[in-house]
């Protein structure tokens, strides 16, 4: 299955979701056509999607907000184009589906934000990751206030916003705003094979894990403990769930070690 949005593409096989920014002419930046795509994309993503990959045409993921869209925009303009992108990216982290995101070129602003939305991020070589806000005169506006410290922590960001630094991939990487660094133009392939991987897991635990554990991070402890034994006891309700513990006594399920 193909669907094709003005800057957006998409294409589902055996259950994984690819959709690719397309927008390589600007960097992938991020207008408000593009962010309603997003959100349009996510809502209707079809029954059979089990996850979703989000990668961008081109030399770039994503440069960022497209700057001319805003230039103009009065404070209530702003507040609404704001939380424009926040609907839009909420469905992608709290959506149906585990998301992982492929980065490489720019990874910039608003794409930062994007890819903060990911559950899992797979980076090139090539990567790199700005926060150039306050260069600009502006403020993340993207959710990137909330998502990004949360990866690589409130004191890198600031960083990153007061003074322009740029991480490359490997900083990014230990940074924590990416998951897995491979070779240069390894990226998909890593996430198709993670995605193929998640795709396998039992519906409801993949649920569970991208819904539960951001919100239980947000909780204090003892209700936080409470939100676990409610999910724990869904997960495990679960008939799928059942028969892979049933395989696992049975020796019909492989063991725990380590994997690529």
């Amino acid at each position: 299955m193909n669907v094709s949005y003005d800057l957006l593409s998409v294409s589902i096989d055996a259950g994984i979701a690819h959709l690719r920014l397309n927008r390589p002419s600007k960097r992938n930046a991020i207008n408000n056509t593009l962010v309603r795509e997003l959100q349009t994309a996510f809502v209707n993503l079809p029954d059979d999607a089990r996850v979703a990959v989000i990668s961008g045409e081109g030399e770039h993921f994503c440069a960022g907000l497209d700057l001319s869209e805003v230039t103009e925009q009065s404070v209530a303009e702003g507040i609404h184009h704001s939380r424009g992108w926040h609907a839009a990216f909420d469905q992608i982290q709290y959506g149906r589906v585990p998301v992982i995101a492929v980065l490489h070129g720019a990874v910039v602003g608003g794409g930062l934000e994007l890819a903060a939305t990911a559950h899992l991020r797979v980076a090139e070589p090539s990567t790199f990751y700005g926060l150039p806000e306050g260069q600009r005169g502006i403020f993340v506006g993207g959710s990137g206030s909330v998502r990004i410290p949360r990866l690589m922590g409130v004191a890198r960001m600031t960083d990153m916003m007061l003074t322009g630094r740029v991480f490359d991939a490997a900083e990014g990487q230990a940074a924590g705003l990416s998951n897995y660094l491979v070779g240069e133009g390894e990226g998909l392939a890593k996430a198709m094979a993670l995605a193929a991987r998640i795709a396998s897991n039992a519906p409801l635990s993949n649920y569970a894990i991208v819904q539960a554990l951001p919100r239980i991070a947000e909780m204090a402890p003892a209700e936080g403990l409470f939100v676990e034994s409610l999910m724990s006891a869904i997960a495990q309700g679960d008939d799928a769930a059942k028969q892979r513990v049933r395989d696992f006594l049975e020796k019909r399920a492989g063991k725990v070690g380590k994997s690529s």
